[in-house]
């Protein structure tokens, strides 16, 4: 590691006398600078990065250095002179972050050197330097991409594996109990999922093109790896386009569910209201504190109105039959 004020986040020699080695100081502006493959990694929000680049590869536009250090950015791939413009972005897995608010990493790719910068960190880079400071990793720019690749391809399964696993049990949970926690679960997994695909869609077209495209540090033993760590990403994303598809579903069939529950509770309440608006209109009409009210001397008079409204009850019972109401 570096002082605080560099910024310089760690470098190694991936080849020459020196592979496996962890570079400080002038050593890395030496290896950059020799025709041994050297890889720096940097923090691309601290202020001294731009002028850092500008000065270790004053060759470079300075097109490239802003796509290298501004804020928001796209997965991507172009390949520019003898090297490359390469944009990926793996999964944010810092404390505190949601893992669909994926961390870019922004590397100008070359022969001899490999620089990368992102904003937070990146445990498919730490992977990375942990196998080359044990004298494993990468040899090649091209292998390096390709090994990247793989690397965020693999934090990437497990996460949608246990999208897919959840929406399968939400189906069932849909089905058997539906009720209305289950729509705030869906619309959060919903929009995990749209956040995940809208960063991995232009992911896989960048691993198209280090594939496609002739690139002056990739082999056919490269390519192939990166053709093998597309084909998963492309399974990755049509994953997530099921998942996509299923949760509206779901969402539609809760919804319908739970407003055909609605319905059915005010069915039946107006099918009350319907049986008991006449009995309250007559037990209305018999209570008024008025003289005369017939029967009010005779003892049998309230079994009668009791008797009489049973035969309502009964009549209004026979019209909703008739109307197919019951």
């Amino acid at each position: 590691m570096t002082n605080a004020t560099s910024p310089v986040i760690f470098s190694f020699a991936l080849t020459g006398p020196e592979r496996g080695e962890q570079l400080h100081g002038a050593d890395i502006a030496r290896c950059l600078k020799e025709k041994t493959l050297g890889w720096v990694h940097l923090g691309a929000d601290n202020p001294q990065t731009p002028a850092w680049i500008a000065q270790q590869m004053d060759y470079l536009d300075e097109t490239v250095i802003e796509a290298l250090t501004q804020p928001s950015t796209r997965s991507r791939a172009s390949r520019i002179g003898h090297g490359a413009l390469v944009v990926l972005r793996g999964l944010n897995l810092n404390e505190g972050k949601d893992p669909e608010d994926m961390v870019a990493i922004r590397i100008w790719a070359e022969a001899e050197r490999i620089v990368t910068l992102s904003r937070q960190r990146v445990r498919a880079l730490e992977d990375l330097a942990h196998e080359v400071s044990g004298g494993q990793g990468p040899e090649s720019t091209g292998e390096f991409l390709a090994l990247l690749a793989e690397r965020l391809n693999a934090r990437l399964e497990p996460l949608i594996t246990d999208l897919d696993q959840e929406t399968d049990s939400l189906e069932t949970q849909v089905v058997s109990t539906p009720d209305q926690d289950l729509r705030h679960r869906i619309v959060a997994m919903r929009l995990q999922v749209i956040e995940l695909r809208r960063h991995m869609a232009p992911q896989r077209e960048a691993l198209e093109q280090l594939e496609s495209e002739d690139m002056p540090f990739s082999d056919d033993n490269d390519r192939r790896h990166m053709r093998e760590a597309r084909e998963k990403l492309v399974r990755l994303v049509e994953n997530l386009d099921e998942m996509k598809d299923s949760l509206a579903v779901l969402r539609e069939e809760l919804s319908g569910q739970l407003s055909d529950r609605l319905n059915r509770h005010m069915y039946i309440l107006s099918i009350l209201s319907a049986i008991f608006l006449p009995l309250g209109f007559l037990t209305g009409l018999l209570g008024i504190n008025v003289g005369g009210m017939p029967g009010a001397d005779n003892p049998t008079a309230f079994w009668m109105v009791c008797g009489g409204l049973v035969l309502v009850v009964v009549f209004q019972i026979l019209i909703l039959r008739r109307a197919r109401w019951l």
